[in-house]
């Protein structure tokens, strides 16, 4: 089968690149992708990888699957995009199907573009609702480039561009790993850190707290992972304060994280429920889509008091028609059993790596979604991006992408999400060349005999 870009020139694309392409905070991968398909990505060169962050953490079935291109060749052809004063069969499929696996509380979708989009709404609703407009994110969070889920974002992207949306506030980020908070015996005391962090936040608050926006594994930061009873203590500090809990999934929203949506993981958190949770990435294997969930009291509120959120490609056809079928394959196939599964496999692979090279100095995450820390010191956990870098190269060269981020705030965070539809033999090789990487790569600090 003949493909779009089965022959180009490369060079003449790269300098047309350069020409005319805007720069928007990264830099390329070196060589062209033209092909993907499965778990593959394809350069102009002819050199296959296995693509262990699905695209941008979003193909949670592996590119160009067969029934999601059927949905896209079908809906193009037939009911591509309305007015959207208008709706169709498949916003409203999607709607029952998927507050049919939302626990009660999360009643009500629309369904937008990208996750920052959905961010933006979910705050905007918060706002409406409470009629308050302070907004607390997490230090190490990931939100969004509109204003307001910029604004709750302090991972990158505040510095440079003015002024801010107002009243926003932090809290530190969750992070067992590096935290100064500690009980006696060295491990985390992450109360303390939380209840910290609110009495800094009611010293700064001027009496308007409106919600907390936070994710249950916090991708960009560094797959930082929220520990058990954290959203229980965050959802019983939002009540006293009378704020809303903004739960944002667009990386582990569908069994991503080893459970349909990773907020409901922990028996530690039983019963807590977001007021508004935000779904993209996973929803669109790869389209742009995005969803807010909300509750029946919410909605109605918002319905009655006349909520404004109306842009152009809210519940599009096309993209909710793929999202349906993204979330009926989920649930047929049963990939939330499948990502939990397969990710005790990956994350003993990469706890035996850590055993052997110094240079790995955590390894975290749930199902498939894992992040890897690269370090100089154990002791010191002082980054070492030069590691980190030859490492992603070498891995690259081998035939495998697991995206170690080119922004220098990602610290030296391999984050690994393959699709869920991937084999274990695909596995196996993954962990096959990572292990090889760290043998041949300058200054991973092995732990074992090199004779041995």
């Amino acid at each position: 089968m003949t493909r779009p870009y089965d022959s180009i020139n490369a060079e003449q694309l790269q300098r047309d690149a350069d020409e005319h392409l805007l720069a928007y905070g990264t830099s390329y991968h070196p060589e062209i992708i033209t092909s993907t398909e499965g778990v593959y990505v394809e350069t102009h060169t002819g050199h296959r990888m296995m693509d262990f962050t699905s695209g941008q953490m979003s193909c949670l079935l592996g590119h160009g699957n067969p029934e999601v291109v059927q949905v896209i060749h079908e809906h193009a052809q037939h009911l591509d995009h309305i007015f959207s004063g208008m709706i169709s069969p498949p916003v409203i499929n999607l709607a029952k199907r998927l507050t049919s696996v939302t626990p009660q509380g999360l009643d009500k979708a629309f369904f937008l573009s990208t996750g920052g989009e959905s961010n933006e709404a979910a705050i905007r609703l918060a706002k409406f609702y409470t009629g308050k407009f302070e907004i607390v994110g997490l230090a190490a969070s990931w939100h969004g480039m509109t204003g307001a889920s910029l604004g709750a974002q302090y991972h990158a992207g505040r510095a440079g561009y003015g002024p801010l949306m107002p009243g926003n506030l932090v809290l530190p980020s969750p992070n067992a790993y590096r935290s100064i908070f500690t009980h006696a015996d060295g491990s985390y005391d992450w109360t303390a850190e939380l209840n910290y962090g609110f009495d800094l936040l009611d010293k700064q608050s001027c009496g308007s707290l409106a919600a907390v926006i936070l994710e249950p594994i916090l991708s960009s930061g560094g797959m930082l992972v929220l520990p058990p009873g954290y959203l229980k203590a965050m959802k019983e500090h939002c009540v006293k304060r009378g704020m809303l809990l903004i739960v944002d999934e667009a990386q582990t929203g569908l069994g991503r994280a080893g459970d349909m949506f990773a907020f409901t993981h922990h028996p530690e958190d039983e019963g807590v429920v977001p007021d508004v949770l935000t779904l993209s990435k996973t929803l669109g294997n790869g389209l742009p889509l995005s969803a807010v969930v909300t509750s029946n009291s919410i909605a109605q509120h918002a319905k009655e008091n006349g909520f404004l959120f109306y842009t152009t490609h809210i519940n599009d056809p096309l993209p909710a028609a793929v999202g349906d079928k993204v979330l009926e394959i989920v649930i047929r196939d049963d990939l939330v059993f499948r990502s939990r599964q397969l990710g005790v496999k990956l994350q003993a692979g990469l706890k035996i790596l850590q055993s052997r090279y110094g240079c790995i100095g955590d390894v975290r995450g749930r199902g498939l979604m894992a992040g890897v820390e690269i370090v100089g010191d154990r002791k010191t956990k002082v980054g070492a991006p030069e590691v980190g870098n030859a490492l992603a190269n070498k891995m690259t060269e081998m035939g495998l992408w697991a995206q170690l981020a080119t922004i220098a705030s990602f610290g030296g965070v391999f984050r690994i999400a393959p699709p869920l539809t991937v084999t274990e033999q695909q596995l196996d090789e993954a962990l096959l060349i990572m292990e090889e990487a760290l043998r041949t790569t300058p200054g991973t600090k092995p732990l074992y005999s090199l004779e041995g």
